[in-house]
């Protein structure tokens, strides 16, 4: 948890997926979120941590949102229904991870006596979750690589608005691929890495996967599991989400579809139609969390789908960084066997936002909207469908206002966002300049 990445390059997977038997969802049915969670996350935690300490973790994770179900299903249509992931405090699902992580990092840090310098690259959510999560702990220094005037108004807002001295929003000239790239040349920086104590929160991180496996289990109990197969569609981008959705289903979870939903940065979707994975241009989008060329999460998907070859794991990712590779037959049949997909284009998600509200009187962000949107096309009426709201439409109010004709209102407790002075360090795409940024600006 406290490594992030693994020193040769690779991400850290569990040697094996702990099993929950049909007796041990059935019970979950009618606990609260935060015992779900304990019941799903503590076979992997070993002797980490206490069962008091993992308890306090979680419970201080999630008392600050906005639901007392912390992710409640919505009814959208006959059997499809939305799962509402925006009820943190940045108003994403990426909360229901970082709150955790926050929470497990302090505890763990505190117990060592150790500080460490947490380096994230982000599309838009993930930083303003980590910086929320992290802001004014003692034993932590962030900084987030954001790609400059390529996230939206809120989301910019939201990291560069804290006050606390030991979190730092860098606007990096390029795009979220250029971010995370530069991301991982410090990880692959040891003497940097040791020197500063580096630390990630990426969805690189195993435990930001770990958090998302549990609102699967959560929300598919709410819908009759394990008595009752149920489907998810996921929008996705880094591959981290609808990953979490592959833990879930193979630690029992009956799941039917696990289901892609690509914007028109689609290299996801191509690949799992049998195209391989080839970077193109990342084109901006109205859904810029998903303008992603490099999902670093495929990576682990790739892990299991060539039999946990690591070695033929680690040429695909050399031949990936000149441009791409193909996917053996044996490996794409194992894909296409576990996921699904589809794609929606810029016209295709605004009609979606705009039907969503006439039809459900449900106001959708554009990530969201893709999500429906693919979800419609690909559910089977004898199996409900759980598509996952990632974000909250006043993260993305101009988007949502040009389908709908409605600005969406930020909640109450977030008003004052647009007053307050924000606090940012424009930084070139260049490793040396990041690193030197870091070392002078970073609690000693």
């Amino acid at each position: 948890m406290l490594t992030g990445l693994a020193r040769d390059g690779g991400l850290y997977v569990p040697a094996e997926i702990p099993q929950l038997s049909h007796a041990d969802i059935a019970a979950m049915a009618g606990q609260s979120y935060e015992e779900i969670a304990y019941r799903v996350m503590r076979p992997y935690v070993g002797d980490t941590f206490t069962d008091e300490e993992f308890r306090g973790c979680i419970d201080r994770a999630y008392a600050g949102f906005g639901h007392a179900a912390r992710a409640p299903l919505k009814q959208l249509d006959q059997g499809h229904f939305l799962l509402e992931l925006f009820h943190g405090p940045t108003l994403a699902f990426k909360d229901f991870a970082m709150q955790l992580i926050g929470q497990l990092f302090q505890t763990a840090l505190k117990r060592r006596g150790r500080k460490v310098t947490i380096v994230g690259a982000t599309s838009g959510d993930t930083g303003s979750a980590a910086i929320e999560a992290f802001r004014g702990l003692d034993n932590v220094d962030v900084f987030i690589l954001y790609p400059h005037g390529r996230v939206s108004e809120v989301q910019r807002r939201q990291m560069t608005t804290p006050v606390e001295s030991n979190v730092h929003a860098l606007a990096l000239e390029g795009d979220f691929d250029d971010c995370q790239a530069r991301l991982k040349d410090m990880f692959n920086d040891f003497e940097f890495r040791d020197e500063v104590g580096l630390a990630g929160v990426n969805s690189i991180n195993w435990a930001r996967v770990l958090a998302q496996v549990v609102y699967y289990f959560s929300s598919a109990v709410s819908l009759g599991a394990p008595q009752q197969k149920v489907s998810f569609t996921v929008p996705t981008g880094n591959f981290g989400d609808i990953f979490a959705g592959y833990i879930a289903k193979r630690m029992g979870l009956p799941i039917d579809k696990l289901v892609v939903a690509t914007n028109q940065n689609d290299i996801l979707h191509r690949c799992l139609s049998g195209q391989g994975y080839h970077k193109g241009d990342t084109i901006p989008s109205i859904s810029p969390s998903m303008d992603i060329q490099v999902s670093s999460n495929f990576e682990r998907a790739l892990f299991d789908a060539y039999d946990r070859d690591g070695s033929a794991v680690a040429q695909l990712m050399d031949e990936l960084k000149s441009g791409g590779f193909d996917v053996s037959q044996g490996a794409m049949q194992v894909l296409q066997d576990h996921y699904q997909s589809g794609r929606a284009s810029e016209a295709e998600t605004n009609a979606q936002i705009s039907a969503t509200l006439q039809a459900s009187a449900e106001l959708l962000c554009p990530h969201s909207a893709v999500g429906v949107k693919v979800a419609e096309e690909r559910r089977d009426p004898a199996v409900p469908m759980i598509t996952l709201a990632t974000a909250h439409p006043a993260k993305f109010p101009a988007a949502v206002e040009d389908a709908t004709g409605v600005h969406p209102p930020l909640p109450p407790r977030m008003s004052d966002l647009y007053d307050r002075s924000e606090r940012l360090t424009r930084v070139p795409n260049d490793l040396a300049a990041l690193e030197a940024h870091i070392r002078e600006n970073r609690a000693s």
